[in-house]
């Protein structure tokens, strides 16, 4: 799963793709079908890149990479953001076990399975990652 130059944008709803960079900031694509590119300014927003989002566990923090794929190799259908919370709780303890319940939150769980609709049809969902340069 190749998801370098995916952010997640504070206060904007939605995945972005990280397309550029100029003077006032980075240029992000919106990945909801629309195309509509914005530049966000790291001084007054923040964005964070799916490969450096992890998940409070219980004992150690999981990766959302790893949530991803365990979704992805899930035997069942994964449900709708928009499902009621019992059913985002238990799907979650499938793909996520150990996952803090109580420092994960219902609203971050839908943020996750919202997400991961949004980049299963992607190519970049099926491809290797590349290595880390460095």
């Amino acid at each position: 799963m190749n998801l370098r130059g995916l952010v997640s944008v504070t206060g904007k709803p939605g995945l972005y793709k990280l397309i550029g960079q100029n003077k006032g900031g980075f240029v992000i694509e919106a990945l909801d079908g629309s195309k509509l590119k914005t530049v966000v300014n790291l001084s007054t927003t923040k964005m964070a890149t799916l490969e450096d989002i992890t998940i409070y566990g219980e004992d150690e923090e999981i990766r959302l990479l790893d949530v991803f794929e365990r979704i992805k190799s899930n035997e069942g259908e994964t449900p709708s953001a928009k499902a009621d919370g019992q059913t985002l709780r238990e799907f979650f303890r499938e793909v996520a076990p150990n996952h803090d319940e109580d420092r994960v939150y219902g609203s971050d769980i839908k943020k996750i399975i919202s997400w991961y609709h949004i980049i299963k049809e992607l190519p970049l969902f099926d491809e290797e990652a590349p290595e880390p340069i460095g």
